[in-house]
């Protein structure tokens, strides 16, 4: 029999290592889910499009493969747009593969089911690029174009869209176009930047006496040497939400503590050069609270793979354009080959780098500083942790001030886009993409979960185990601080609270009301030896029993 387009991308997923796909099965994508049975792609279905997006964003993150949806046209695809915009603002691979109307019925007017006027247009903003796939004979170069943005450039979601006539046309190729290897390919597209201006870097960097590093999520695959640059330099690494971990918590140049913080910020002012390395010098990671007084006074090098994102937010006076590993790499290996070194004294990096961690962490309320060691406690108590959060208070303290000892185990909604209900569904993705070899916990506020409690099912037809905890403060508490603030009257911030831990039972997790924060870490332990994903519910006033 002649393969259908269907199929063949079925086939051609599995050749790109695709062992996962997040989707709910529509009366448009039967032919998608016709051949995905007897194929070896797992399918998860959460129970809302929005929450498959979430999913195949925290798999992405852990795996280090793009996540990838099967979503119907219409509103499978409106209800996906919001992950998809967490995902562009975060720079997160996905692919995103959709049905739409056959021809002569997409954007006909004529109130075909699930019809949109013009579905490409609405979903052109959140990704890398849109495709409509016209031709069967298109599928394998319009996957090839989406693995080359996954493996060589700035991830971001991708989306295909197939029309109903063309899932099930037969297959035509017309010139062979062979998937190429992830490990090839990013050896082909890793780009370095000039020789030259590495080497001018280089320059700049060995002649300072007061260089700083700021690193972001874009410099995580660049680890050993971004911590051998800043050895060789004695640099403090200050680190962006993404990049907590990237130096662990006890490496004496880590700066876990956000620069939006004065402490911080101090720390960058009195450099005399200043390296980025991945990272977007976004507002909610640079000026969070909005108050313009960022700032680098002194050079600054750049190193970023999109060569567009050198001229928004600081523009450097030294860009690199390339990979974060190929271009550290090349910079470290020029650093150490430099002669006649200049005995310029350098000033006490590990010192400096303490100290800010310390003032950072004192500038915040005592509630704050309170959240901060609940988080410590987590990473203390379970080992080889990943933790996901929602907006949520914990997490916006965690942001300010709370490192990991490992890359990519702290990523949350509560910068960039800014979603809320990503927490449980980012989890469940996590889980799935390290098949319990690390023990994955969501952080969720009693507001936020309930944009997605319906995804607790998920989990459990997934097979998989997690820990939520729900920190029960009343609703939106962040918002309604922020009201009190600006004497503003509390409107919609106050929710009514459901029994969580009975709705946990109900759909077979494990339930536990912590008693007392003396017991968490034993409740954590406890847990995480479950095997079921459990729910652990933590009332507000609970905080209060922390020290200062």
């Amino acid at each position: 029999m002649t393969p259908s387009t269907a199929s063949t991308l079925i086939q051609c997923l599995a050749q790109y290592d695709v062992s996962c796909v997040f989707g709910i099965p529509g009366v448009h994508t039967l032919e998608l889910y016709r051949h995905l049975a007897g194929s070896n792609i797992q399918h998860i279905t959460p129970r809302h499009e929005q929450g498959a997006g979430f999913m195949a964003d925290g798999y992405a993150r852990v795996s280090n493969k793009p996540g990838v949806c099967f979503i119907i046209s219409g509103p499978g695809m409106t209800n996906m747009i919001t992950a998809m915009a967490q995902a562009w603002s975060e720079s997160i691979p996905m692919l995103v593969i959709s049905s739409v109307n056959s021809h002569g019925n997409m954007g006909s007017g004529d109130g075909w089911l699930h019809e949109l006027p013009n579905q490409q247009a609405l979903v052109d903003g959140v990704c890398a690029f849109s495709h409509t796939l016209h031709k069967p004979s298109e599928l394998k170069q319009v996957l090839a174009r989406a693995f080359a943005v996954f493996n060589s450039e700035r991830p971001r979601p991708v989306h295909i869209e197939i029309p109903i006539n063309v899932l099930s046309a037969a297959y035509v190729e017309k010139k062979v176009i062979k998937p190429i290897n992830k490990v090839l390919m990013q050896n082909a597209y890793s780009s370095v930047a000039s020789p030259m201006l590495v080497n001018q870097a280089a320059q700049l960097l060995i002649e300072s006496a007061r260089p700083v590093i700021l690193a972001g999520g874009g410099a995580q695959h660049a680890v050993k040497a971004l911590q051998a640059l800043a050895e060789q330099l004695v640099a403090p690494v200050i680190m962006t939400v993404n990049a907590r971990g990237i130096l662990p918590t006890t490496h004496p140049l880590a700066v876990s503590a956000s620069a939006s913080l004065p402490a911080v910020r101090a720390l960058i002012a009195q450099a005399d050069v200043v390296l980025g390395v991945g990272t977007e010098m976004g507002t909610t990671d640079y000026d969070f609270f909005e108050n313009g007084q960022f700032s680098i006074s002194g050079t600054f090098i750049r190193i970023d793979i999109d060569a567009q994102q050198m001229q928004r937010s600081h523009q450097p006076q030294l860009a690199l354009v390339g990979d974060a590993n190929a271009t550290c790499c090349g910079l470290l290996d020029s650093v150490l080959s430099l002669e006649n070194k200049p005995e310029t004294q350098k000033y006490s990096g590990q010192q400096l780098s303490a100290t800010a961690n310390n003032q950072a962490l004192e500038s915040l309320n005592a509630r704050e500083q309170h959240y901060i060691q609940a988080l410590v406690c987590i990473r203390e108590s379970l080992q080889n942790t990943i933790i996901v959060g929602d907006s949520t208070q914990l997490i916006y303290a965690g942001n300010s001030a709370f490192g990991m000892n490992t890359p990519g185990s702290w990523f949350n909604s509560a910068m960039g886009f800014g979603t809320l209900g990503y927490a449980l569904p980012a989890a469940i993705g996590a889980a799935q993409a390290v098949s319990g070899d690390r023990q994955i916990v969501a952080i969720c506020g009693d507001g936020g979960l309930q944009f997605c409690l319906a995804e607790l099912a998920s989990a459990i037809d997934a097979k998989l185990n997690l820990i939520v905890i729900v920190h029960e403060n009343g609703g939106y508490k962040e918002i309604n601080n922020f009201m009190q603030a600006k004497s503003i009257e509390a409107v919609g911030v106050e929710l009514m609270a459901p029994d969580f831990l009975a709705i946990a039972t109900a759909f077979q997790w494990q339930a536990l009301r912590l008693k007392s924060m003396h017991a968490f870490s034993r409740t954590l332990q406890k847990a995480a030896q479950n095997n079921a994903p459990t729910m652990i519910l933590i009332e507000d006033a609970l905080f209060d029993e922390i020290p200062s």
